[in-house]
């Protein structure tokens, strides 16, 4: 029978109040973290924590159990006594919450290091209709921002190409690995389309918001038709004398096998855009942005497309809007039953994931529940990019992919993450600012 070893997250010394400085408590939680990736276990117990399944589920008190990479049973632990020859190792987690990895959906993370650095920049390329191009091969499982995202909950991300009109193709891939192969999770799993804009607009600080009708706008749509008319006819044919490496990426639209990913934002484009996907007969279809989708949800909703919806602390683009829409649009979408996620596209996008959860609570000021949130960045965001068997909730059958914090996840105040796994390997949290924060601590003998 196996030895068996008991960890305690948070350190007793920090419960029993013997250590009250935060920066030895840290210490001591990332002592435990790496101590604790060292060895493979293969049979975990998680006892103790107050469980957000993800699918608007709570346990107050579970028992998780983690067999190799994936979860073998989450259940209410009250009266159960534990066997410790059960496992390799058992975890009390005590009263900290547990939640199923947070999902980071249309981001550049992990194809940019620095944004004012072009040669970092690898997530766009020149031309405008790109559908062959794929982020699978560009993700850097090195990059060095993925530690300061990783350290708030954010597990896996959607890494998303930008650019011209069809950007390429996204992969979701897990925030470690070796590399691209061993991090993917799903490979190319949509193709992302920047919906012609009827009107553009633009910022400027001496006036603001100025809109102009966009002078391309019939062109592009008439190039759109006649690419996507072309791509459909050549997914007919039997057999293909010569391939076309573009019309080859656009295969998995027509047959529903990936999803069709359409940036809009403004209410005519998302319509224009969704009678489009129509047309060409597009099982998956995906809205992007979506700033004024509230505007339509019976539309979304009788067509099941489903909005990756944008940043949430932001302001409304029109004069007239009221000046909390933007927060409210998560509740009004979840009113009326669109499937909806969160995601933070926009400046500074890769370095931002980190507020990922954040956002989420903002919606919950603004009318949604703390469950409902939480789906909005796990189990809603699973479902819409296809990966819902394999993670997005604490279920049976599911790969072990967890996160355990202090407090609530969504609380920028109480939000500490002490444990997470990626299909049931450890992960080591830290990064480098947790690392400077206890370097000049020390120098300068702060207590």
């Amino acid at each position: 029978m196996k030895t068996t070893k008991a960890y305690n997250f948070p350190n007793p010394l920090c419960q029993a109040g013997k250590v009250q400085k935060t920066v030895l408590c840290l210490l001591i939680v990332l002592t435990n973290t790496f101590l604790f990736a060292q060895k493979t276990y293969t049979h975990i117990a998680l006892f103790g924590g107050i469980a957000h399944i993800g699918n608007g589920k709570i346990i107050e008190s579970s028992l998780i159990v983690i067999k190799n990479n994936l979860i073998e049973a989450v259940m209410d632990a009250k009266g159960i006594k534990i066997n410790p020859q059960a496992y390799d190792t058992i975890i009390d987690i005590g009263s900290k919450h547990v939640y199923p990895a947070l999902i980071n959906t249309n981001n550049v993370l992990g194809l940019v290091d620095a944004e004012s650095i072009r040669a970092t920049r690898d997530f766009a390329e020149v031309g405008n209709i790109n559908p062959h191009i794929r982020t699978l091969i560009a993700y850097n499982t090195d990059n060095i921002v993925v530690p300061t995202v990783k350290t708030n909950g954010i597990l896996y991300t959607q890494a998303t190409p930008r650019g011209g009109l069809i950007s390429g193709s996204s992969s979701i891939m897990a925030l470690e690995g070796w590399n691209w192969e061993d991090a993917v999770l799903k490979a190319d799993d949509g193709i992302h389309l920047n919906f012609p804009k009827a009107v553009e607009k633009k910022w400027n600080d001496e006036e603001g918001v100025t809109s102009s009708a966009n002078k391309k706008y019939v062109d592009e749509l008439n190039y759109l038709n006649k690419f996507f008319a072309d791509a459909l006819s050549y997914s007919k044919e039997q057999t293909v004398t010569e391939k076309n490496i573009r019309f080859e990426a656009m295969k998995p639209i027509f047959n529903g096998k990936a999803n069709l990913y359409l940036h809009a934002d403004n209410v005519k484009d998302i319509i224009t855009a969704i009678n489009f996907s129509k047309k060409y007969n597009i099982a998956k279809a995906v809205i992007v942005g979506g700033k004024e989708s509230y505007k339509i949800t019976s539309e979304l909703k009788k067509n099941k497309i489903p909005v990756m919806l944008n940043r949430v602390n932001d302001l409304p683009d029109n004069n007239d809007d009221a000046i909390d829409i933007v927060f409210k649009t998560p509740y009004l979408l979840q009113k009326d039953s669109v499937l909806f996620c969160l995601q933070l596209e926009g400046d500074m996008e890769a370095p931002q994931s980190r507020n990922l959860a954040f956002n989420a609570g903002v919606a919950v000021a603004y009318g949604l529940t703390k469950e409902q949130a939480l789906a909005s960045i796990s189990y809603n965001a699973a479902k819409i990019l296809g990966v819902e068997k394999q993670i997005g909730t604490l279920e049976e059958g599911k790969m072990a992919s967890i996160i355990v914090s202090d407090g609530d996840v969504l609380d920028i105040k109480t939000n500490n993450i002490i444990l997470a796994y990626i299909a049931g390997k450890p992960v080591t949290l830290k990064n480098k600012q947790t690392e400077l924060y206890i370097k000049y601590k020390n120098k300068y003998g702060i207590k």
